[in-house]
């Protein structure tokens, strides 16, 4: 019989699971409605469609590692399905460091050349970035299955048999390397959130400060704007956070810190898909409608 505590996790990632769903399904939804009326798709709505496709993807895999971990599915299965999760994450991670790439160059107010040279380009650039993510979160898979397959393995042995015998020379070089692969969009998402934030940051009190005290109404969006990036990088630092501890295991499997940074680990796909949506006013209106049309077909 399952404790208190596996059943209140079991339900807070079916919840995450719904609305990581919900979220990433309205994007595709909204962004296919426009490419059939409109026969074409713009670059940041092509982004924002490969990044839902991406979470949904992500959402299974968590959903049905949660579930195995909960009922003690065989060790095998769950390998597998692991190879499939450690793809899956790191492309949505390109994807999200991209968005925040594309962010950044937009909107950021930045007077230099270079930055203004990647502002003109970055719509044109976009397709190159999701096939080039594509290509190199393949790599491993294609290439190095065999070393995929061996931490995935040394992962779950480790937390299924804590006192089993491995390599610790081969597992923490494994370890390194997956941490590494994932650093690399941290730190892209990182350096683009941040030079986003801290040049809103800097117009905004700029534009207060000419406006001499009186509110000006982009003033408020350029608020927005600044509380979303800060979700995301909180997001951002607690996935990679979670994920780091979850893979050095450190917490016994089932435990209650175990299933909480599982818990954090899958907050980032669905709350950074539900903030995209409510700092959209297209997502957000088009949602709306979307929802509303579903209340009227009851």
């Amino acid at each position: 019989m399952l404790e208190f505590y596996l059943i209140i996790h079991c339900l807070f990632s079916t919840v995450q699971f719904l609305t990581g769903v919900l979220a990433n399904g309205l994007i595709l939804v909204v962004n296919g409605t426009e490419l059939i009326k409109q026969r074409k798709m713009v670059p940041l709505a092509l982004l924002l469609s490969c990044l839902a496709m991406a979470r949904i993807c992500l959402q299974l895999v968590i959903f049905y590692i949660n579930l195995a971990i909960l009922l003690w599915i065989e060790v095998p299965l769950l390998i597998e399905n692991f190879s499939i999760f450690l793809f899956v994450n790191e492309l949505g991670l390109w994807f999200a460091s991209w968005l925040g790439v594309f962010y950044c160059a937009k909107i950021a107010p930045i007077a230099h050349p270079l930055f203004f040279w990647l502002k003109m380009r970055i719509s044109k650039l976009v397709p190159w970035l999701i096939l080039g993510s594509l290509l190199y979160t393949s790599a491993p898979s294609i290439f190095y299955n065999k070393h995929t397959w061996v931490f995935s393995q040394q992962v779950f042995l480790g937390f299924f048999s804590p006192n089993t015998t491995t390599q610790i020379k081969e597992k923490s070089v494994l370890q390194i390397a997956f941490l590494v692969r994932l650093s690399l969009p941290l730190l892209l998402f990182l350096a683009s959130a941040l030079l986003l934030l801290f040049s809103l940051g800097r117009h905004t009190w700029q534009m207060r400060n000419t406006a001499m005290g009186t509110r000006v109404p982009s003033t408020g969006v350029h608020v927005r704007s600044l509380l979303s990036v800060l979700s995301f990088l909180v997001l951002c630092v607690s996935h990679y956070m979670t994920a780091a501890l979850l893979s050095s295991q450190i917490f016994k499997l089932r435990s209650l810190m175990f299933l909480f940074c599982v818990w954090v680990f899958g907050s980032f796909p669905s709350g950074h898909s539900m903030i995209l949506i409510l700092g959209s006013p297209k997502l957000k209106q088009n949602a709306k409608k979307l929802l509303l049309r579903g209340k009227c077909c009851e």
